[in-house]
């Protein structure tokens, strides 16, 4: 993965004073194995997978960033952002409503399930969603586009950007406690953040 700050990487950081025993917690528990899936069934999770592996590729990584599992815990643990949109369902069926959704409108498009389509044909179909080109009954009233802008990009990328790896390839230091950010001026940094390589 090409990055504007080759060899960063913030966990450099980890025992300095950039970080404090909670940073470090907070990240032990991102950087651990996820939890199995426990709110999607099992097809459910591997459509899941299969849409954020289209969204958010991450074929240089060893071990890619488990934003799917992460959903699935979201979910399962009931967190949510305290709000939603009046004209969209509870989350949850939100996002059950959407991955039958997409299910249904790539055996629409292709008579051949997400998860068994090449990459084109899985674009085709997540465009698709995102233009709210589909057909409407699986959605049941919703609108699939409300869904892939505010529930499936949404939270896929928050999730995605709370992972040190994450961190390093856009050179974010982590958070600023306990050290704090001195030099805040515009085109100034701290000495300890990234060297952004042109």
């Amino acid at each position: 993965m090409r990055t504007p700050y080759p060899g960063y990487d913030v966990l450099a950081k980890w025992d300095s004073p950039s970080f404090n025993a909670a940073t470090r917690e907070v990240l032990a528990v991102r950087l651990a194995p996820p939890p199995p899936f426990r709110f999607f069934s099992a097809d459910e999770a591997k459509l899941l997978q299969a849409v954020i592996e289209r969204l958010l590729p991450q074929p240089d990584r060893a071990e890619p960033i488990p934003v799917a599992a992460w959903i699935d815990a979201y979910l399962f643990e009931g967190q949510d952002q305290g709000y939603r949109d009046s004209r969209m369902p509870p989350r949850a069926e939100s996002w059950r409503r959407g991955l039958a959704g997409i299910g249904a409108e790539a055996e629409r498009r292709f008579s051949t399930p997400f998860v068994e389509l090449g990459p084109e044909p899985q674009d085709e179909v997540l465009q698709a969603v995102q233009r709210g080109e589909t057909d409407a009954e699986p959605w049941g009233g919703m609108d699939p586009r409300r869904f892939f802008v505010d529930d499936l990009l949404t939270l896929a990328a928050q999730l995605y950007y709370t992972h040190p790896d994450a961190w390093s390839e856009i050179g974010f230091g982590g958070p600023a406690s306990p050290r704090g950010y001195v030099r805040m001026g515009f085109g100034e940094s701290d000495p300890w953040e990234a060297r952004l390589q042109r």
